[in-house]
């Protein structure tokens, strides 16, 4: 992410080039240029992270109940004290090490320095807003998009894998593997040099979890019943659809910190329009997303399946987050419509090739990151479609193969999987001791 400064209007054009001949422009000069102090653009763009970052923190309770609804009442507790643990992990692992990695030093190149993150304001305080932001804001803005990959992850290995071997994985992922691929765009790294293109995330985030999810399924193996020895599917139905409905909203709502932040400015006219385009392109994709998956699984199953309906708004969602800047709204809706129509098509592809992904993470967050991504060309000229594939490409090989090999670590050294009698008693009453339904247990007592 690079903060892009714009200046609007025949007075702000004329002052930026007066600016541009007499010194180089800053993020000072850009707001003095566009009508507002640099004290009062420096203001407004901190306040655009802290407040766009909030929201995107908000989403961490829309992971929780999405997958606490789509998992079976025995393991519900366990996979709220996931969502819970791995948003503190990810905040803490990207303050020692994944910040710096991700955009210290990376300068064109494919990694940025090892070291803790620390806050550099002294030159604000003294009166030089040039840097347009604080420092803290923007770390806590990027901060919170780490655990949001992480969130990917819990969903799809839910319900058979060990709390803590998991809380292993999640500190590789968002100190080491999630930065390096992050430098490579965001940090200013090769890929950013090669022209590739990912506004907020689709790839970035949303597949770089996907791929980890996707080895750690198929590393971990699918739950037990989950498939027959014929090949067929049998179904293991959530525990509540009402709280993954709830959770879909909330993710929804998120989404538009995570897109609308992603303009990086909030000091001039153009970045405000900007951020107004990108919250309706991103509801409109999710509108998308939610009709088409209706309206397919209609004609597929004669019935419309509450799932794939909330499905199909988390994967309008992912599709529009490579470029939610440049679509009208009537393309964002058919960017969207097709991301419905993937992971409608996706969820049962990845069942038949035994891959047991307990929420459908993979299919909406990796195959519709991919899409997304892959579509930003056809709405904007600038970038290419060649770019976008070597991006896509280079990042999924790149954390399929990290990912694999912590998996298999933790696998050989401490263990992945629950035993088969923790697995059949729930991962709630075998690691935590409690359960999150006690008065609808097997020893509830009603008086």
């Amino acid at each position: 992410m690079k903060i892009s400064m714009k200046t609007t209007g025949l007075a702000g054009l004329i002052g930026a080039a007066t600016l541009a001949m007499i010194e180089p422009a800053s993020a000072q000069d850009a707001a003095a240029a566009s009508g507002v102090s640099a004290e009062t653009g420096y203001i407004f763009n901190t306040f655009s992270f802290l407040i766009h970052g909030a929201l995107v923190m908000w989403m961490a309770a829309g992971f929780a109940m999405l997958e606490a609804g789509l998992v079976r009442s025995k393991n519900v507790a366990t996979i709220l004290l996931k969502n819970v643990a791995l948003f503190a992990a990810a905040g803490i692992m990207y303050y020692l090490i994944g910040y710096n990695l991700m955009y210290a030093g990376v300068d064109g190149g494919w990694i940025g320095s090892f070291g803790i993150w620390g806050a550099d304001d002294a030159a604000a305080l003294a009166g030089d807003y040039s840097a347009g932001y604080a420092s803290t804001s923007d770390w806590f803005f990027q901060m919170v998009f780490v655990a949001t990959a992480a969130s990917v992850v819990s969903g799809t290995v839910a319900e058979r894998i060990k709390l803590w071997p998991f809380m292993i994985f999640t500190v590789v992922l968002t100190s080491v593997i999630y930065p390096i691929t992050g430098s490579w765009q965001w940090g200013g790294g090769w890929l950013s040099e090669l022209g590739f293109y990912d506004f907020a995330g689709s790839t970035l985030v949303h597949s770089v979890g996907g791929w980890a999810a996707l080895t750690g399924a198929i590393i971990l193996g699918a739950r037990k019943g989950k498939f027959g020895a014929d090949g067929s599917v049998h179904p293991m139905p959530g525990s509540n659809l009402t709280l993954a409905t709830i959770g879909t909203m909330i993710l929804w709502l998120g989404w538009f910190g995570f897109n609308g932040g992603s303009q990086l400015a909030m000091s001039t006219a153009s970045d405000v329009i900007a951020i107004a385009n990108i919250y309706a392109n991103t509801s409109m994709a999710a509108a998308g997303g939610v009709i088409a998956a209706m309206i397919l699984t209609q004609i597929l199953y004669k019935k419309v399946d509450l799932t794939m309906a909330l499905n199909g708004a988390l994967a309008g969602l992912v599709s529009i987050t490579a470029g939610p800047d440049t679509p009208t709204i009537g393309a964002a809706i058919i960017i969207g419509a097709i991301g419905g129509i993937l992971v409608v098509i996706a969820v049962p592809l990845v069942d038949k090739c035994k891959i047991d992904d307990v929420v459908g993470a993979v299919s909406v967050h990796l195959v519709c990151g991919i899409w997304g991504t892959l579509a930003v060309p056809i709405t904007n000229a600038d970038v290419t479609f060649g770019a976008q594939l070597t991006g896509v490409v280079s990042i999924g090989a790149f954390t399929l193969v990290t990912s694999a090999i912590v998996w298999l670590i933790i696998k050989y050294t401490v263990g992945l999987r629950l035993s088969e009698e923790d697995e059949a008693l729930g991962t709630d009453a075998a690691e935590l001791g409690l359960e999150a339904y006690p008065e609808f247990g097997k020893g509830s007592q009603r008086f």
